[in-house]
């Protein structure tokens, strides 16, 4: 009697995975709205943004401003791009969020960049406290 999962460490105990119903998956996303698309995607990208810039519980642990300046350069064009389509009432927020990100990231940062030139200044224009 042959056996065609034999009972080892790396197999034992687990079941095979259902595979993924797609067309559910599929038929659940596009009952979503765009905006809330839009908006739980840029508070990923400030919540991890936050973490790069060391404002986590544990800081410094995470601080990696090369990676905080890449999430919030992306964050920046996202917000800049959909404000117009989500409503004032939706990018007000998320434009205050991006620019405390940017005077964060401007505080963290050894070698201030010159004005415009910070993450995601491209897309916002210079940010003053």
């Amino acid at each position: 009697m042959s056996d065609a999962n034999p009972a080892t460490p790396e197999n034992q105990g687990t079941e095979p995975a259902a595979a993924p119903d797609f067309d559910t998956m599929t038929r659940d996303i596009a009952d979503v709205p765009a905006v809330e698309v839009i908006t739980t995607v840029a508070v990923h990208l400030m919540s991890s943004a936050a973490v790069n810039l060391g404002l986590a519980e544990e800081g410094d642990q995470h601080k990696d401003l090369d990676e905080a300046r890449k999430l919030i350069t992306a964050l920046a064009g996202l917000v800049t791009a959909s404000a117009t389509e989500i409503s004032n009432f939706h990018a007000g927020p998320l434009r205050d969020g991006l620019k405390s990100l940017q005077l964060a990231f401007r505080e963290a940062s050894v070698v201030a960049d010159e004005p415009g030139q910070g993450p995601g200044e491209k897309y916002t224009g210079p940010v003053f406290g």
